[in-house]
């Protein structure tokens, strides 16, 4: 029973087999009769074609329309292939050959540009580098070419791929600035100066947010001075900032707390604290009033207001044209969402979905608002409220010189003295002149002046020198030898001439030894 079951069931399965084979079989068939139908009517019918492959995707070749069967012409199609397929170094040996054989090519232009731009695509520090000398050296063979805005336009993206976010080094961003404003200054009427300003837009969302960051943690720390100097530079440079409400408030804030901070000063007169403080207030109120007034459809501007309510002082109102251009770069700017956020921390580029898409950003230097600028303003309100309420002093009265008196500094300075020779004689005579309001008489050996000239000489009026002086008398000598006698004689006379005295040389030190005598000669001392 049990074999016949088995044979039963072998049978079984190799029909089914066999019937599956065959249907397998029988749709080939169907499917390539189909086929062969289908070839034969296409064959048959007028509208087919035969379709011709093209030997290079040249999709990304701006030179690709040119039907050109020239050798410069296949070199360039050459390096684009090349180039697209990442092949950087055989594109730029391509480029330069082109260069090379053909310097009166009409592609030389395209040529020496793509040589660029095969070190950029390459990407790295140095390629980066090498890349933006080609274009630099593009700008100084073909500087009036339309290609030279794009030249410029890529020395800037070079430095607009390598920018930092805005807590690490911002070198790269400043580049970009700089090289973003000259494309836009040398080449107006380009096509690309849209994509320029929105790139300057982007990177100049980003220095702003550095420099909000910084004045925020000053401001954290009560360091008001200094957080002053980065939020007003903000302000006054960037005013396209996606935070540029919050930046005027913080200013707001760091101004009321520099009044608090004159409110706890001790032994600081009532009167001049209370001046300073209104002062401080003032400043802090056109903060805020500036947020209502420049950003009325910020997201912050409601804070401003309560502030102001807080102050007790009056809320301004904007105008129709604040209202519809604060409205038009609200609506431009992106929402920030988590994915935005969770790829900020992961890519190594900033973030700029907030930034800005409409208005015309900066193309001025930054000017930059320093700490010490600060200070000079704090004392100034400081003098200002010291001497509010005071007379002005009264100006001194300015006395005139004498005519022999130094001139003063506050006055102009009278006629120089001068030397006059005399008219007549043999002997030199000096007249000293002064104002003509002093009076003149001629010197010693001079003639006598004119009456109506108008410097008149100077001098005193009686010019005879005094008497000498007669000398003092000499004391009368006397002689204390008596009349008679003779002196004593000092010296010996020897053969009628005087003979002189020996010199006692017998404290005078010699370097000469005297010889020993006798038994002094054993003493060795």
């Amino acid at each position: 029973m049990n074999r016949l079951s088995l044979k039963i069931t072998v049978v079984t399965l190799l029909v089914l087999f066999l019937g599956g084979f065959v249907t397998v079989a029988r749709s080939q068939s169907n499917t390539q009769n189909q086929n062969n139908s289908q070839s034969q009517d296409d064959i048959k019918s007028p509208k087919f074609k035969k379709k011709k492959q093209k030997a290079y995707d040249l999709n990304q070749n701006p030179l690709a329309g040119v039907q050109s069967k020239q050798p410069d012409k296949e070199l360039y199609d050459k390096a684009m292939q090349a180039m697209k397929k990442g092949r950087y170094d055989v594109a730029r040996l391509d480029l330069q050959t082109l260069l090379n054989t053909y310097p009166e090519s009409e592609y030389r232009m395209r040529a020496k540009l793509s040589v660029g731009d095969t070190w950029f695509k390459e990407g790295g520090s140095a390629a980066l580098t090498q890349a933006e000398a080609e274009y630099e050296d593009f700008q100084t063979f073909f500087p009036n070419a339309p290609e030279a805005a794009e030249a410029q336009m890529k020395v800037a993206d070079i430095y607009y791929q390598q920018m930092e976010k805005p807590d690490r080094d911002y070198t790269n961003a400043q580049q970009a600035e700089v090289q973003y404003r000259k494309m836009i200054n040398m080449y107006p009427d380009s096509s690309l100066v849209p994509h320029a300003k929105q790139r300057l837009r982007d990177v100049q969302e980003v220095l702003a947010e550095r420099e909000y960051q910084i004045g925020s943690y000053y401001e954290s720390r009560e360091d008001y001075v200094a957080a002053i100097a980065r939020l007003e530079t903000v302000a006054d440079t960037y005013p396209l900032y996606s935070k540029s409400d919050q930046v005027l408030i913080g200013i707001g804030d760091a101004y009321a707390g520099e009044a608090h901070n004159i409110e706890i000063v001790p032994r600081l007169p009532a009167a001049l604290r209370e001046r300073m403080h209104t002062m401080y207030l003032d400043k802090a109120a056109a903060a805020y009033a500036k947020v209502i007034t420049r950003y009325p459809m910020a997201p912050h501007v409601e804070d401003a207001r309560d502030r102001l309510v807080a102050m007790n002082r009056p809320v301004p109102e904007p105008t129709e044209a604040a209202i519809a251009e604060s409205d038009a770069e609200e609506r431009s700017r992106q929402p920030l969402h988590f994915t935005d956020k969770t790829l900020a921390i992961i890519k190594h580029g900033p973030t700029v979905v907030e930034a800005v898409h409409v208005g015309d950003p900066s193309l001025d230097d930054p000017k930059r608002t320093l700490a010490p600028d600060i200070t000079n303003q704090n004392k100034a309100v400081f003098a200002e409220a010291v001497n509010q309420g005071k007379p002005p002093a009264p100006a001194e009265a300015v006395t005139p010189t004498g005519p022999n008196e130094p001139p003063r500094s506050d006055q102009p300075s009278t006629a120089p003295l001068q030397m006059q020779a005399p008219a007549g004689g043999s002997g030199v005579g000096v007249e000293v002149v002064s104002a003509p309001n002093g009076s003149a008489q001629p010197a010693a050996g001079a003639t006598a002046t004119d009456p109506n000239a108008l410097v008149q000489p100077v001098g005193p009026a009686n010019t005879a020198l005094p008497a000498a002086d007669k000398p003092v008398e000499a004391p009368v000598q006397q002689n204390e030898i008596k009349p008679g006698s003779n002196p004593q004689q000092t010296a010996s006379t020897e053969n009628g001439k005087a003979k002189k005295p020996k010199l006692d040389q017998s404290e005078d030190s010699s370097s000469k030894k005297k010889k020993k005598k006798g038994l002094a000669k054993l003493n060795p001392f």
